[in-house]
């Protein structure tokens, strides 16, 4: 799988500005279930990190909407942060983009020298601060999971297994997707963003798991990551001025990168 290159072309921030650009989501997890499947509900998530020019830092200009940029097509799911907001969800542990840090090589798009830098900085983002934003997240699917309320971006398909399971059987696989790995970081300070448990984690999107199975496991899965925090010897939380220097030398390089290929 390949980006569209017109999609390419058309948005800096996956193009020129782009200093790291991966798969994400089912794909990166190794759960990904290809349209021609009759139970997929699957997008193909793609994630790009950017530093737009230098205009974008000191003027009025500004990337996205507070550094965020959303681009759908089909069946494309593509999320752009500009560095800085990247860096800040870094530093507070979100899930989405901090399973980027721990990819495997073959999910990495491309990566420039800036790119490289913060993969090889990921240490810095190491902390028990994650807790929260796990369980918080985890909360939310569990909710949704739970809630059955069909919204304008469900496809036919995934209303068609929330009928056929009485559940939402996407957001059980994040559930429990989630809470596994935020258990699994508080004890060694690493994702496991490739699924071992990746056969588990479909079986869970086919609706092979009852309400009642998933509710047990769930149930588990909280007693556990809350056992994991007290037991974790990771640090307290991030270091924000290494962090701040480390986003520095990002845009450093990049802009000099930039500048490099303009021919300036």
């Amino acid at each position: 799988m390949t980006l569209p290159r017109d999609l390419v072309a058309e948005h800096p921030g996956l193009g020129e500005w782009a200093f790291l650009t991966v798969y994400r989501g089912s794909i990166a997890h190794g759960t990904y279930m290809p349209n021609s499947d009759p139970a997929s509900i699957d997008d193909k998530d793609v994630m790009a990190l950017c530093v737009p020019p230098r205009e974008y830092f000191i003027g009025l200009d500004q990337f996205g909407s507070r550094g965020t940029q959303e681009v759908k097509r089909n069946e494309w799911d593509i999320t752009i942060y500009e560095v800085r907001k990247a860096l800040s969800l870094l530093a507070q542990g979100n899930p989405n983009i901090l399973q980027i840090l721990w990819l495997e090589s073959r999910h990495i798009i491309q990566e420039t020298s800036a790119g490289t830098l913060l993969l090889d900085s990921r240490d810095l983002f190491v902390g028990k601060h994650v807790y929260k934003p796990f369980i918080g997240y985890a909360r939310a699917q569990f909710e949704k999971m739970r809630r059955v309320q069909f919204h304008g971006r469900m496809g036919a398909k995934r209303k068609a297994l929330v009928e056929q399971f009485g559940y939402d059987t996407k957001n059980a696989a994040h559930l429990v997707r989630l809470l596994r790995m935020g258990i699994e970081f508080l004890a060694t300070g690493e994702l496991l963003v490739e699924r071992p448990d990746a056969s588990e984690i479909v079986g869970i999107k086919r609706g092979e798991w009852t309400l009642e199975a998933i509710e047990k496991e769930a149930d588990n899965l909280f007693f556990e990551i809350q056992r994991a925090l007290m037991l974790s010897t990771l640090p307290d939380r991030p270091d924000r001025d290494k962090i701040s220097n480390l986003c520095r030398q990002i845009v450093e390089r990049e802009w000099g990168r930039q500048e490099f290929e303009a021919g300036f």
